[in-house]
Order: structure tokens, then sequence, then C-alpha cells
């Protein structure tokens, strides 16, 4: 199945942008890139002005004109790129949620139309990143180009989530040409074993560094691989400080502390809310209906 790259379009500056960062996604995974406007009815999400009318909204002209707009622009820029676009009647979270089920990617912007300034990342950021059914990307600071230089990173901590991200970001350092940076955040010295057994913070990093590394190099042989180990007192502290030196930041949905009924971790939260460069949040893929 030739599963596309989709991006929510709304025409705000932030969805124009991750439209962007899905053509080139689209174009190194030679897959094509779907181009999806979710409306809502003119009354709000999707109440008929007539109560007792179930029919369903319009697609509007408009934003077919500035859909075709992007797609003939990206296709312009970005050689052998086919682009298809379509509006669809439902939320823009709640339909990339769907389309996702079917996508290779999806790829949302850090805020969209209709987004608060109290909010870093928009509503329909968070759902997409919380709830798809395949991997997110999430493209932030919505007012910085494409990043064009700097490796991957990615945080490894142990758990199944970390592992999943590990496997994503060496692909993604893969397609790009890029290097590949694991890191493990350990607290500062003086604080203890990190997990209150025998073993010191040190062991532990250098013990997790290393199967991750070991793992990377057996499935991605050439990959130029570094392993770091970050000292801070919260994990998404340090992995937010180095997204600064990073083309893109891997994280998994939920690390090794994640709870269950949190659909996004706390690590995971903090970066695609404050990261410095774009963040891909690892989630699996649901088989296709």
């Amino acid at each position: 199945m030739n599963r596309p790259v989709v991006a929510g379009v709304d025409g705000s500056p932030a969805s124009l942008l991750a439209a962007e960062h899905a053509a080139r996604a689209a174009v190194l995974r030679s897959r094509p890139l779907h181009l999806v406007h979710g409306y809502l009815h003119p009354l709000g999400y999707g109440v008929p002005i007539n109560p007792y009318d179930v029919g369903l909204p319009a697609p509007t002209e408009e934003a077919q004109k500035m859909l075709e707009h992007t797609a003939v622009d990206l296709e312009g820029r970005c050689p052998g790129l086919t682009v298809e676009v379509r509006q669809v009647a439902g939320g823009p979270g709640a339909t990339l949620v769907e389309e996702s089920r079917r996508a290779e990617l999806v790829v949302v912007g850090s805020r969209g139309l209709g987004g608060f300034a109290g909010l870093l990342l928009g509503s329909v950021g968070t759902q997409v990143a919380a709830h798809a059914h395949c991997p997110v990307l999430v493209v932030r600071p919505a007012e910085e180009p494409i990043p064009v230089a700097g490796p991957v990173l990615v945080g490894v901590d142990g758990s199944e989530s970390a592992e999943l991200a590990v496997g994503y970001a060496a692909d993604e350092a893969t397609r790009r040409g890029d290097g590949l940076v694991l890191v493990h955040v350990q607290p500062p010295d003086g604080d203890g074993p990190a997990d209150g057994g025998p073993r010191t913070p040190d062991a532990e990093s250098a013990e997790l560094l290393a199967t991750a590394e070991a793992a990377v190099r057996g499935s991605h042989p050439g990959l130029a691989v570094e392993a770091r180990v970050l000292r801070a007192p919260k994990a998404e502290q340090a992995l937010v400080e180095a997204s600064a030196d990073a083309a893109l930041v891997v994280v998994g949905s939920r690390g090794r502390g994640g709870f269950a009924g949190l659909l996004l971790g706390s690590v995971s939260q903090a970066l695609v809310q404050h990261a410095r460069c774009p963040v891909l949040v690892a989630r699996p893929y649901a088989h296709a209906r």
C-alpha cells in the first residue's frame, strides 16, 4: 500500500509551512502528498442551521482555491512530487486523526487559524499528536524556516516507546543523509542511582546507549551514530535545550515513567510545545481500513 504523507492545511502561515515540510518528507519517502482541509459548519462544530437538517455542509470554493494554489506551488518547487487535495466535512483534528489510519506520516503546524496566543501548540496539533495512528511531524517553531543542517536527535530511556522512536530516528537520519545522536538524560552528579537500585546513573546510561547504538548499527550500517549523556534534573529540559542544534528531534509518545492514561508523556508534551526544531512523535502504524 502506497501510504501518503498527509498535511492539514487551513491557509494559516503555520499550516502552509507544515505543507512545505510535508512535501519534503513525501519526496524523501517517494510517497504522494495529500493536502487535507477539514472544515466545520459556519455555526461551528458541525451543528446545522436547522436542528432537523442532518445534511453535511458543502465544501467552499475559497478553501478549494487555497488548496489548489498550495498544491501547484509545492509541485513547482519539488520535482516529481504528486499532490492530491481534498476537503472533508469535519473538524480538522478529527479529520487528520482519521486520515492517519491510511497515512505514512501526518504533518501539522504548531498553531493554525483559531489558535490562541497563550497556546504554544494549537488544539489540532495536540489532538493529532496524541491520537494519530501513524507517526506525526509537528512543525515548530512556526516562524522558522526548514532546518537544512544538523543531526537527528532522539532520546533513549529503555522504554518500548523510546525503542520505536530510535528506529524511526535512524530511518529519518538515513533518508536525510544526516547523522544520528542518541541521548540519555541522567540526574546531575550526586543525585544517586537513577532507579534506586545498586547501579550508578553512569552505568545505566552506558548500558542503555550501548544497546541502542548496537541496534542502530545493525539495522542501518554506514549511518553515523553518536551517543551522548546529558545531565539535567528533568529529561524534557535537557532535550529541549539540545534540540537547538538539531534538524529534527524524535520522541516516543510515552516514556518509561509515563502514565497509562496520558496519551502524551511529559517529555513528548514538552518537546512538541517547546522544541527549537521540528518534532517527530513516534506513533505506531495502525492497520489501514
